[in-house]
């Protein structure tokens, strides 16, 4: 295991309280840092023990960070943290959580209201107190009110692309085990939901003693929460990890069962019955010649077991295809699978390229080639730099204007013409209020690819203001069209009825952003826009090449809105991408 996503949430706190606390520059070093710690392959542990000069070879980590760093490692707290907390004891991670809220503005309140929690900030809001600090009003403290709920819910849950890398570890370690036959993830994280709650892992051996005990001594445990005959569970890396044993016979009903969706299992329950048949996690029984009281008597493995061994074989027992995890969420699935309907679902290796990424030209961690050679080494055929444009929701500096943009036209031509991967010049413009576009219009002439993304005043309805800027003649690709963070910021409510159509019309993509702070579009609204002709385009939102391997939440997102290769820009090859760019 390593301390690398711990080393990061610490610096990202770090410069939540500094930026809090009005402290200039650093909030964005140490940001940088923790995002290339929290993406670095080496453990930062290791190199923390080589010493500073070790740590210092991650990009953007300096002396000071890097000392911290070291700091932590050796002694397992960070002092200069612990003093900035006892000057601001706000609980900032969660209050950062609604909508509005920021580190500036839990800077704000704790000094003139004494916030630090969440119920703090409910009764001063309730009490009409928000709206009388300088620089606040009813409307933002309305809007506090109102997200007060979804901080709430967000809390507890853990994001997908925390979760899913733990897990692998997990049964990474479990496989190496020679009593071990099978070992998978289940539940919420097997369906690739964008949170979970626990990390559930299930195990199929004759020997489950030995399997606990191989689980409980692994090095990557924090703490043992239980050990118990049929179950174990422990925490690692600040998160829940729950271990089910299951005899090897019976593993492909306890998959299918614990992989759930409740509502789903409901419906197949239904169908069983109806075939005078029992489903659980043991198997399928046939009870049809049993009484009710012999059926009692026998338990929940009453009756001839017809299937229980294989997954697939539950759901043929019920005459059923085998449905991917992804669709187990009672949305028509399962009357889908009955007609022989069932999508043929896109995967991994069909995307040949990413279309919106960033470089050193504005918020990204490296050149423009360095990028180009990472796609190529990640086997993408093309990809498009979409660095930041100025506008709204731009802030510290980070937006290019039009003269840089077309400087930077020149460089990735330049770029291009020695690259192993097609590159395509490109720009995230901002959608202000009304659906324009942050750039001017002869520059966006000159650009190959468009991506428009909202990155302010995330609230409230925007289907006008997104399907604006679908009409815009330039515009490509919506980014992150809701513009939700998960576990921060619900984003915009939108009308995917009515968006998806727009897109359709005027041959605009929708993209997943496969960021797994992000995982926008959900699946759900995939599905829609899906339905009404749309395009999708699944893109990293890549600051840095590690992170082109997000790719795997945008597909598995994509797969959760029923989504066929068909569907997904970029499954074409670079002739396709160019075509539908017009160049």
């Amino acid at each position: 295991m390593t301390q690398n996503a711990a080393v990061a949430d610490l610096l990202e706190e770090m410069a939540d309280r500094l930026e809090a606390m009005d402290v200039e520059y650093k909030p964005r070093a140490y940001r940088r840092a923790a995002e290339n710690i929290r993406g670095h392959p080496a453990d930062i542990a290791g190199l923390a023990r080589e010493g500073e000069a070790a740590v210092q070879e991650i990009e953007g980590v300096g002396d000071a960070i890097a000392e911290k760093v070291v700091e932590y490692v050796e002694t397992g707290e960070i002092e200069e943290l612990a003093d900035l907390r006892e000057e601001l004891p706000a609980d900032i991670e969660v209050l950062t959580r609604v909508e509005g809220v920021g580190p500036k503005t839990v800077g704000d309140l704790y000094r003139e209201l004494g916030v630090e929690t969440l119920d703090d900030l409910e009764a001063a809001a309730e009490a009409g107190k928000i709206q009388a600090v300088k620089g606040f009003g009813p409307k933002t403290e309305q809007n506090i009110l109102e997200g007060i709920d979804f901080a709430r819910e967000s809390h507890g849950r853990e994001l997908l692309g925390e979760g899913r890398p733990l897990a692998d570890r997990v049964i990474n370690h479990l496989e190496a085990a020679s009593s071990v036959e099978r070992a998978e993830a289940a539940g919420s994280l097997r369906r690739w939901r964008p949170t979970i709650g626990d990390v559930d892992v299930l195990v199929s051996s004759d020997e489950p003693e030995t399997v606990f005990d191989a689980f409980t001594s692994w090095d990557g445990t924090d703490r043992v929460i239980e050990a118990g005959e049929a179950k174990a569970s422990v925490r690692a890396e600040g998160l829940r990890v729950d271990l089910r044993v299951v005899d090897p016979d019976e593993f492909g009903a306890a998959l299918q069962y614990f992989t759930g969706s409740r509502d789903h299992n409901v419906r197949l329950r239904n169908r069983a019955i109806e075939r005078g048949l029992t489903m659980n996690e043991y198997g399928v029984f046939d009870i049809s010649d049993l009484s009710d009281e012999e059926q009692d008597e026998a338990g929940p493995r009453a009756g001839e077991r017809v299937a229980g061994e294989a997954e697939r074989g539950m759901y043929a027992a019920v005459n059923l295809p085998w449905m991917p995890p992804e669709l187990r969420e009672d949305r028509g699935e399962v009357d889908a699978a009955a007609a022989g309907d069932l999508p043929d679902l896109v995967e991994q290796p069909h995307v040949r390229g990413d279309l919106h990424l960033h470089s050193e030209w504005s918020d990204g961690n490296n050149t423009i080639a360095e990028m180009a050679e990472g796609a190529a080494a990640f086997g993408h055929e093309y990809i498009a730099i979409t660095d930041h444009a100025t506008g709204p929701g731009m802030v510290g500096g980070v937006g290019l204007d039009d003269e840089e943009l077309r400087e930077q036209i020149a460089e990735v031509r330049e770029v291009a013409g020695d690259a192993d991967v097609d590159v395509f010049t490109g720009v995230e413009a901002n959608i202000d209020a009304e659906g324009g576009l942050s750039v001017g219009d002869d520059v966006l002439d000159e650009l190959d690819c468009v991506v428009a993304s909202p990155h302010a005043a995330l609230d409230g309805d925007g289907t006008d203001r997104v399907v604006a800027a679908i009409e815009h003649p330039a515009t490509d690709i919506v980014g992150h069209p809701t513009g939700r963070q998960l576990n921060q910021r619900s984003g915009l409510d939108l009308d995917f009825e009515t968006v998806g159509t727009a897109a359709a019309e005027h041959d605009v993509a929708l993209e997943i952003n496969a960021n797994p702070r992000r995982l926008d579009l959900r699946g759900a609204a995939v599905k829609e826009v899906v339905e009404q002709g749309a395009t999708i385009a699944i893109d990293t939102d890549a600051h840095r090449p590690e992170s082109y391997a997000y790719i795997r939440y945008g597909v598995h997102t994509a797969r959760r809105g029923w989504a066929e290769p068909a569907d997904v820009l970029n499954t074409q090859p670079a002739s396709g991408i160019r075509q539908f760019l017009g160049l």
